[in-house]
């Protein structure tokens, strides 16, 4: 019923998007590679690559074909990350977002280059929001990226950070 669900928001995007893996040989990155293409195959205005150059690994940027948006999820995002997902990729694929013209204009209006990278937890109810808006930041202006980070696929970073609670958002 997920996919089903999927297909149908899907239907709403009106420009390419390009999903873009950096893998490893953990479990994840096979979930993730599994998920990225079911996601792939609701859709002809979705593709997915699996030549991606990041660090962080599995992760995988959604972007809007052409162009060099910066959302990244280091996570394989279900539970109540899985939204987040359907949202990225409604406003990477130029469905538009449900936020006052004025905030739109104010993010698109930001000067200065901001990368963020947020700590969550799948089972966190608080962290969507923070992921959902800092995507939607990234979507809407080239020099603003995030990356959503499961703390419980990268354990030596949430330990070298002493990361107690989540959401945890570094600039």
């Amino acid at each position: 019923s997920l996919k089903t669900q999927l297909k149908a928001y899907l239907e709403r995007i009106t420009q390419p998007v390009e999903l873009i893996a950096s893998l490893d040989d953990r479990p994840a990155a096979q979930e993730m590679r599994a998920l990225l293409e079911d996601i792939a195959g609701l859709s002809a205005l979705v593709s997915v690559r699996f030549d991606g150059q990041d660090a962080r690994r599995p992760s995988f940027q959604i972007t809007r074909a052409g162009a060099d948006m910066g959302v990244r999820f280091a996570a394989v995002p279900m539970g109540h990350e899985f939204t987040s997902l359907v949202l990225a990729l409604l406003q990477a694929g130029g469905h538009p977002p449900k936020v006052e013209a004025d905030v739109i204009e104010q993010i698109r209006g930001l000067e200065g280059d901001f990368v963020f990278e947020t700590y969550m937890s799948l089972t966190c109810h608080n962290c969507p929001d923070v992921v959902q808006a800092l995507n939607l930041m990234a979507v809407l202006n080239p020099r603003i990226r995030h990356v959503a980070i499961d703390g419980a696929l990268f354990q030596d970073e949430v330990e070298a950070r002493q990361i107690m609670a989540v959401p945890a958002i570094y600039l």
